[in-house]
């Protein structure tokens, strides 16, 4: 049987969590009001290895979830693997599927029919953002490889906006894994647009950006910042850590950044993943589990996951999974909350 947690606990806005065994940890009414009445955190999926690391895109129409493993390392090669997390008659199993997609990392869906991901390359490949498809033989073509002719570094998250644009980050990570050459580029943020063939870097001055999300208006854009931890594993808890916010502003029918401002900043590890939900809250993964902010920044709420987390997505209203490394979490809440990233795009739930 799946392990089942429904403990809650009411925390103080000074009071350090403990991080056991998984629990809801309330420090703001209004988080009670996104659990429901009977909130639940279930392990769906356990494996002997990091299959659950990166990307978490859903998609309704199959009742799927697409995920990226960690790195696996072995004696002379390093790989990523693609995987899908299928629910059937309630059950969730978990395959291998093989994409053209080198060392794949953050995703996102790409219409009705679309998975985006992003290629970090390797020294021979380069990177990129792909679009496949989701049914065999996972047809996969390369969207944009490289800034005007320069390669990117090692593309880590993607989002799309409803204007069709796709905007990305691009940290060095790939170079200090030891999978990519050195860096040509700094560490940005990109905006790009397929109708046009348009690419633009849209936001500079990060250690190393991580995961983006818009809000449920598409005013806002939030980009985490993990320069506290680099690809070699060098923790400096005195560098960024840090969810910052933008402006989406738009003038002749393109959009750029402005008023770059720090929205949170987590207690626990560093933020990765981030999400928002309909009523713009802001989710995270962070040192502890999911982490989830008012849209003013308070800190309302976290899902306290041992080991803490990377990604994570929205499925059917009232439900997130969890990428928990070796582990595939459902967490079930109130059926009144719903991810802003699918009802954005239009696709229905």
């Amino acid at each position: 049987m799946a392990a089942t947690f429904t403990t809650t606990k009411q925390i103080s806005p000074n009071e350090e969590t403990e991080a056991n065994e998984p629990y809801f940890a309330i420090y703001n009414n209004n988080f009670s009001e996104i659990l429901g009445a009977t909130p639940c955190l279930t392990v769906e999926v356990e494996k002997d290895f990091q299959f659950a690391h990166e990307a978490g895109i859903y998609v309704p129409s199959e009742d799927t979830i697409y995920v990226t493993s960690n790195k696996l390392v072995s004696e002379d090669s390093q790989a990523i693997i693609v995987g899908a997390v299928r629910r059937e008659y309630g059950k969730f199993r978990y395959e291998e599927i093989h994409p053209n997609v080198t060392m794949g990392n953050g995703g996102t869906n790409y219409h009705d029919d679309g998975l985006l991901f992003c290629d970090q390359g390797n020294r021979t490949r380069p990177s990129g953002i792909k679009l496949v498809r989701p049914v065999p033989p996972y047809d996969t073509q390369t969207l944009i490889s490289s800034y005007r002719g320069v390669p990117f570094n090692s593309p880590n998250d993607v989002v799309v906006r409803s204007d069709g644009s796709i905007w990305f980050t691009d940290p060095i990570y790939g170079s200090e894994q030891g999978f990519r050459g050195a860096p040509q580029l700094p560490n940005q943020v990109y905006r790009f647009d397929p109708a046009t063939g348009d690419v633009r870097v849209v936001a500079d001055g990060f250690g190393r950006p991580n995961g983006l999300a818009f809000s449920p208006d598409e005013q806002t854009l939030y980009i985490t910042d993990t320069n506290a931890i680099h690809g070699n594993n060098t923790m400096d808890p005195t560098r960024a850590s840090t969810i910052y916010a933008f402006d989406v502003k738009t003038i002749s029918g393109s959009s750029f950044l402005v008023n770059r401002r720090l929205f949170a900043f987590p207690d626990t590890g560093h933020p990765d993943g981030i999400k928002c939900d309909l009523a713009g809250n802001v989710y995270s993964g962070c040192g502890d589990g999911i982490n989830v902010w008012s849209p003013g920044g308070i800190l309302i709420g976290k899902l306290i996951i041992p080991g803490g987390i990377a990604n994570f997505c929205f499925g059917r209203p009232g439900e997130i999974f969890i990428l928990g490394e070796t582990k595939f979490w459902l967490a079930k809440i109130s059926d009144k909350v719903q991810g802003a990233l699918l009802a954005g795009m239009g696709i229905a739930v």
